[in-house]
């Protein structure tokens, strides 16, 4: 009887209430379903007979090997506990308890069972944290979504691991306490006047952002595809970039983060609970104050891009979220990885079902792609490119039609001539790019006020017949040129959407030809190359 062995010595430690023991106690902790929180409630009962602990409550097998954890550490940390029969209950019981995040709150509510200090205050207060068989309490992940969700039910304390705190604390109106061990936890539980929050200014740390390491004044020349850049990061309009190898492709969609507007708080929070989801925070710099720009390797599996596992995680597309997400030599991804890009480019969320529920994941983001014309790279000059035209066919043919529709602009970047690399003439800077910019995001957060939407591009058909106005000369010049094309519906909505982010960036209120032709402009490699 390794329990009764182990436990049977009760070390001098008093209980309460002459002597008897509470025999129940329930303590309050958080789980996540995606990025959603799940308000748990751990319960503890403890009463006379066959010594044993039971564990109950659709529990995974690292929640199942907290009771090990627990009993080795409160040993370590001085309690010896009587041999009791004690039953542990997950509330609520439909739903799967997944990781390590449970040892902390497990400790306390045997603790509160078994008389150690009082269960008055304990529905004011949320505990996560592992436990580590000394004691220590570790780091977890997914502390800034919990914190988030533990605030909104009402909640005014969380305790949480040490390393986490500050993590915790950027959300305000709850206090966090970070905790060491299992012996300050309980010091703090019968002295709370000896808690001191966490203090974290998130919005004073979003301000002071200033990181810049790249600039569009550094790019030389490809004007063309510097203004495709520009009304992509002002309209959230996804672009292609398509050119020869060290042409700039790679050099130009780097820089776009540094032309979009910077976060706001709102925003950084959604972003971070990603981050902190995945276990990707920086403890001392815990909250993500710059848009992510994600460049993964075309290796990538469908899971790693869009998310998933057994127990759903996000993907690449999600921690790009309100950020870049950029897939360098786009052909040579494998064809089902690009596909399964095709919905939430449209829908803007991930959403992965398995048998314990639904988990849904944002992806607001501007893709970005860049790819050869040909395998060699080189195509249509043919002094360098000797790939044959079935070649070339098949390279290109490893992008759907229907990614394509997907994409609003493309862009060719040529190779620069000797003289343009020896002028050094340097272009715009992002500072003054990102100003206008800015000033087109604030013309379509005023006209979009209201609805579910925040920029040109999410816009719907029936918003667009609403909203893209155009003048005379534009609806004859897009009817001449849809008709000769033969464009599907779907070109057609986003020139559209492109051509009132131009109109846009010149504070036009009605889309101009000027406007239309440039718009066109931007699907012309695409007859060029795919037909």
């Amino acid at each position: 009887m390794i329990f009764q062995n182990k436990y049977a010595i009760l070390r001098t430690i008093p209980f309460l209430g002459e002597g008897k023991e509470v025999m129940y106690s329930k303590v309050i902790s958080c789980s996540l379903m995606g990025l959603q929180g799940v308000l748990l409630q751990v319960e503890v009962d403890v009463r006379n007979g066959l010594p044993g602990i039971s564990m109950v409550g659709s529990l995974s097998t690292e929640v199942r090997e907290a009771k090990e954890r627990v009993l080795t550490a409160l040993y370590h940390v001085g309690y010896q506990l009587p041999p009791k029969r004690v039953t542990i209950n997950f509330s609520p019981a439909d739903f799967r308890k997944e990781g390590s995040a449970f040892d902390l709150p497990i400790a306390i509510a045997i603790l509160t069972s078994y008389g150690y200090f009082p269960s008055q205050e304990l529905n004011t207060l949320c505990f996560i944290g592992e436990v580590g068989l000394n004691g220590d309490i570790q780091p977890v992940n997914g502390i800034l979504p919990m914190v988030s969700f533990a605030k909104s039910q009402g909640l005014k304390v969380c305790f949480v691991p040490y390393e986490n705190r500050l993590e915790g604390a950027v959300i305000e109106g709850i206090d966090v306490i970070g905790v060491r061990n299992l012996k300050e936890v309980v010091q703090l539980l019968k002295e709370p006047k000896e808690r001191i929050p966490t203090v974290m200014n998130g919005r004073e740390l979003l301000s002071k952002n200033t990181k810049n390491e790249n600039d569009f004044e550094e790019v030389i020349g490809q004007e063309f595809a510097k203004r495709a850049a520009e009304i992509a990061a002002a309209g959230r309009h996804n672009l292609l970039l398509l050119g020869a190898p060290g042409t700039g492709k790679s050099m130009i969609a780097s820089r776009i983060p540094t032309i979009m507007p910077a976060l706001t708080m709102e925003e950084s929070l959604e972003i971070t609970k990603v981050y902190s989801i995945k276990g990707k925070l920086d403890h001392k710099n815990p909250l993500i104050t710059a848009r992510p720009f994600r460049s993964p390797h075309h290796t990538i599996t469908e899971t790693a891009l869009i998310g998933g596992g057994r127990v759903p995680s996000p993907g690449e597309i999600s921690l790009a979220h309100y950020g870049v997400l950029f897939l360098d030599e786009l052909p040579e991804f494998q064809r089902n990885v690009l596909e399964v890009l095709r919905q939430p480019l449209e829908e803007r969320e991930i959403n992965i079902t398995r048998m314990q529920g639904s988990f849904a994941y944002p992806a607001d983001i501007l893709f970005l792609g860049a790819m050869n014309p040909c395998p060699c790279g080189y195509y249509p000059n043919r002094e360098k490119c000797h790939c044959t035209p079935l070649q070339i066919r098949r390279y290109l043919g490893k992008i759907s039609h229907p990614l394509l529709e997907r994409i609003d602009l493309m862009a060719e970047v040529h190779a620069l001539s000797y003289e343009e690399l020896q002028t050094r003439k340097k272009g715009e800077s992002s500072a003054v790019i990102r100003k206008r910019v800015e000033q087109a995001v604030e013309i379509q957060k005023e006209r979009y006020a209201g609805i579910l939407v925040d920029f040109n591009g999410q816009l719907n058909q029936k918003q667009l017949e609403k909203f893209c106005v155009m003048e005379e000369n534009a609806k004859k010049c897009l009817k001449d040129v849809f008709r000769k094309k033969k464009w599907s519906a779907r070109t057609y909505y986003r020139i559209l959407k492109v051509a009132r982010t131009i109109a846009d960036l010149e504070a036009s209120t009605h889309i101009q030809e000027r406007h239309m032709i440039e718009a066109i402009a931007y699907r012309g490699m695409e007859q060029k190359y795919w037909g």
